[in-house]
């Protein structure tokens, strides 16, 4: 049986290493090539990052706190009036159980 010639590859696109076997093409072997540590960003990057979304969550938080504020504040309002609409028609008592009418 003839030995068959073995293509070892690097692909220019992913950096992936590819051993081929010549004569047919089929793919032997495939490794991926190691990403860089952090996506390759330097430390500083990586801390001015952090910090852009520290402030965009505080941000957030301070729009959610004004929106219960003004939450408490309509449901009070609401309460308000669902109070004086009882006061100025108030109930004949508790409504007939159904086994009275017959």
């Amino acid at each position: 049986m003839a030995k068959s010639k073995k293509l070892a590859l690097r692909c220019p696109e992913c950096e992936a290493h590819l051993v081929v076997e010549a004569s047919t093409g089929e793919v032997l072997f495939h490794k991926k090539a190691k990403a860089p540590a952090a996506g390759g960003k330097d430390f500083d990057a990586l801390l001015e990052e952090l910090k852009e979304e520290k402030s965009h969550a505080e941000e957030i938080f301070e729009r959610e706190v004004e929106a219960l504020k003004d939450q408490d504040r309509r449901l009070e309002r609401r309460f308000e009036e669902a109070l004086r609409q009882a006061e100025e028609d108030p109930d004949d008592g508790p409504p007939p159980r159904p086994f009275d009418l017959d």
